[in-house]
């Protein structure tokens, strides 16, 4: 009985992380493409300067999700 509620709980558990690692992965990328095209005309306009400067803020946390996401991948496959 015990063993059938821990296995269920660990496959939500999963299914879940699965979902949220492949969201984070998906706005990591889109910021970095914002960030990207952005900055050919941040000289021009003050705010898009603003938002290029401070889009690390949420770039180093997903970047840390995203090195640790294939950190896990590389040591359930090995």
């Amino acid at each position: 009985m015990i063993s059938t509620v821990t296995a269920t709980t660990t496959i939500v558990a999963m299914t879940q992380v699965m979902t949220y690692s492949i969201i984070a992965v998906i706005a990591l990328v889109t910021i970095l493409a914002l960030k990207e095209i952005l900055n050919t005309e941040s000289s021009k306009n003050e705010r898009i300067k603003s938002f290029v400067d401070g889009t690390n803020v949420a770039i180093v946390p997903l970047l840390l999700v995203f090195v640790s996401i294939v950190g896990y991948k590389v040591v359930t496959v090995i």
